[in-house]
């Protein structure tokens, strides 16, 4: 369409690359400084939205998670040893220092993994300098946080994160493990490294003691032998249910404490008293934010029936509105997904919609010739038997079913083995009180969706895994009470 017909379209507004200097290559950061893998292992991190490749990077075997494990302990003696207000000042200073290179650090995630700019500029990286801020104040009151008069740490950490928040997730494991006084072993996401090991370089910026965090790439592999590694005192894990489950297995028995924040098949109800066009935004934000690939996206619309003709109405002619392309390009609403087995992945599920009867619309729009894509997708005529109501699709894929009563509202969002998150739309307080004391969720958000704090905690029930990570709460998994 072009510019005279549409009084709404928009010039490009590319990001430039130039802000992020990518290296060809780069090693495990060990013990305070980068090596190569023992095997000399590597793999490629390629762009999403060009398939092109960025880097490339050490994949770590078990000598090196040893080495890494072994540099951590020593370096625990020290850092624990240090008052909590001597850490308090390393974690302030990483928390400016993200703070500093935001501009960088947002293009290398969005790079790296094809969430639009605009999430990476505005929400992934404030919220990253936000949470070690948050407990750089914590380091020094540990003793006030309801956990004992003198908690102490457990050791060392064993860190492994998923892609889909790459620096967030990082931020969230690392910040309360450090004021708590733990040092740390990380693995991240073999998709998406480049901002992990950007940080790492900040850590030395920062002047942090060698061994006090410590980044070891790779895959499948190199997490599993994190986990299993006999010196590791905790280990965290976010991704997916079926990986917690093996965690769950490798660590059972071994003294080890565990936090797993996993899968989820969210629930965003709308009663017919809400206010539509808020609860639309909410939609469109629950979970269509980062291409629906978040564990707490509101993947299940439960929509009163009296209003599910008005709200889906409203719903598509919004999507309609929404642009998919170029990550870097700051008017991006919809970037590329992660990777082709992510893809596939989506693929299959929306497939086996179809197959299972249930009605599809896909918002208008074009797909670039590379890269991986896929369309915001409304199912409607969706029952609690269809697949794509019941697993985790992890992208922008709405499934929407109706219901009645209140009572039925809260049966059908419980009806699920997961329960990290729900959403609930009404202008009336008690009717959310209500229903949110019934859902078997770890976050109920009301009139709003997808808010995050770092002083508020956050985890679910049920196969969504167990602990809880930010605020007060967050520091519980990393001292010894």
């Amino acid at each position: 369409m072009t510019a005279s017909r549409n009084p709404f379209a928009y010039a490009p507004a590319p990001e430039s690359r130039a802000a992020a200097d990518i290296a060809s290559s780069y090693g495990l950061f060990v013990d305070g400084k980068f090596t190569e893998a023992a095997d000399g292992g590597t793999l490629k991190t390629v762009n999403p939205a060009t398939e092109e490749v960025l880097s490339e990077v050490a994949v770590g075997g078990e000598a090196d998670v040893d080495r890494a494990v072994k540099a951590a302990r020593k370096a625990f003696r020290t850092w624990s040893a240090l008052p909590g207000s001597e850490r308090a000042k390393y974690l302030f200073r990483i928390a400016r220092l993200v703070q500093e290179h935001a501009r960088e650090l947002a293009v290398l995630e969005t790079l790296d993994n094809g969430k639009p700019i605009r999430e990476s500029r505005d929400v992934d990286i404030p919220l990253v300098a936000a949470h070690f801020f948050h407990y750089a104040g914590w380091a020094d009151k540990l003793a006030h946080a309801g956990f004992g008069a003198d908690p102490k740490p457990l050791g060392v950490a064993g860190q492994v994160i998923p892609w889909n928040f790459p620096l967030l997730m990082l931020a969230w494991k690392i910040a309360p493990a450090l004021a708590a006084g733990n040092t740390v072993v990380l693995k991240p996401a073999e998709t998406t490294p480049l901002t992990a090991l950007r940080f790492a370089e900040i850590c030395v910026e920062a002047g942090l003691p060698a061994g006090v965090v410590n980044i070891v790439t790779g895959a499948g592999d190199t997490g599993r032998a994190v986990v299993a590694h006999p010196d590791v005192d905790k280990i965290a894990f976010t991704g997916s249910t079926e990986v917690g489950k093996q965690i769950l297995r490798t660590v059972a028995g071994t003294g080890k404490k565990l936090t797993l924040e996993l899968g989820g098949k969210a629930a965003n109800i709308v009663y017919d008293d809400a206010a539509l066009d808020s609860a639309v935004e909410g939609i469109v934000n629950g979970i269509f934010f980062n291409q629906g690939q978040v564990c707490c996206a509101g993947s299940r619309l439960l929509v009163q029936e009296s209003v599910a003709d008005e709200v889906l109405h409203m719903l598509t002619r919004r999507l309609g509105t929404l642009r998919l392309g170029d990550p870097m390009d700051k008017n991006t609403d919809v970037g590329a997904i992660n990777s082709a087995e992510q893809l596939d992945r989506i693929t299959r599920l929306v497939n086996a919609g179809d197959e299972e009867g249930a009605e599809r619309w896909t918002a208008p729009c074009e797909i670039p010739a590379k890269g991986f894509w896929f369309p915001p997708t409304v199912f409607t005529g969706v029952t609690q038997a269809h697949r794509i109501a019941r697993e985790e699709i992890f992208g922008p894929v709405l499934s929407v079913l109706t219901f009645r009563t209140p009572a039925e509202a809260v049966e059908k969002a419980n009806n699920t083995p997961y329960g990290l998150s729900a959403g609930v739309w009404t202008e009336k307080g008690a009717k959310a009180l209500w229903t949110a004391q019934r859902l078997r969720a770890g976050v109920v958000w009301t009139n709003t969706f997808n808010r995050f704090d770092p002083a508020s905690p956050f985890g679910g029930f049920k196969e969504s895994g167990f602990g809880r990570e930010g605020g007060r709460h967050g520091l519980e998994a990393y001292l010894d009470v």
